[in-house]
């Protein structure tokens, strides 16, 4: 098996960095950039950032104004849209798979780490009730919905749709959650019981119901999806 070299590991990481920034804003359409700068912000040399650019390039997010500078493209909200919806397909496709080839303990799991997070959910309405601090359990909370998602993926049993997932996806896992935690610090509500619509996932996996489990997922991830970039979803 091939191993990547440092630089393309590298220029992997500062790919995923940009895009990143691009889709939650950080950088914004019409801003212009330099590879040096991108670099220093990065803590990498410029060869790698000059790959990930090139990438960008590629998939329409930025336009190169000089040999090294570039501008964050006006479409690049359109790309990242394109992008979001082939995240929540894919998502959706794993759903599929799962509810094909979960196995009763694997099933049994997921039903328990949602026993954990409802047992979570009531000690942080009771902290907040009582003016105690539940960042703790806010926390513990966002890691037991990620085991979830996790052990969904697992269920699918489809390591290449999954890498293909990974990939694509629009946030990072630890943006993802900086930017839950973010929202939660602003508005205690955000999307703490996101993960009532679980039960009825759980119920259409056990069932084989593949159909119901697409549907599912696809729903919550445009939720999902919409909620942390600031937008309504109309779907």
């Amino acid at each position: 098996m091939m191993v990547k070299s440092t630089t393309e590991t590298r220029a992997d990481l500062a790919y995923q960095a940009l895009r990143e920034a691009i889709g939650s804003g950080a950088l914004r359409p019409g801003q212009k950039v330099t590879e040096r700068g991108l670099a220093e912000q990065l803590s990498v040399s410029p060869t790698p950032v000059r790959e990930a650019l090139r990438r960008l390039e590629q998939d329409g997010l930025i336009e190169r104004t000089g040999p090294r500078t570039v501008v964050v493209a006006d479409i690049a909200e359109k790309a990242v849209d394109d992008l979001a919806e082939v995240e929540v397909g894919l998502r959706g496709l794993v759903a599929r798979f799962a509810a094909r080839h979960a196995t009763p303990e694997q099933l049994d799991a997921l039903d328990a780490i949602l026993d954990e997070a409802d047992d979570l959910l009531l000690l942080i309405y009771t902290r907040r009730r009582n003016g105690e601090d539940a960042d703790r359990h806010i926390a513990a909370l966002l890691d037991r919905m990620e085991e979830f998602n996790q052990l969904v993926n697992a269920c699918a049993a489809n390591p290449v749709l999954i890498r293909l997932l990974e990939q694509t996806q629009v946030f990072s896992r630890p943006q993802r959650r900086a930017l839950r935690l973010e929202k939660i610090a602003s508005d205690d509500s955000f999307g703490l019981d996101r993960y009532a619509g679980h039960r009825a996932l759980v119920r259409a996996l056990r069932e084989g119901n593949s159909a119901t489990a697409e549907r599912l997922v696809i729903e919550d991830a445009q939720g999902g999806l919409a909620a942390l970039r600031n937008r309504e979803d109309n779907s």
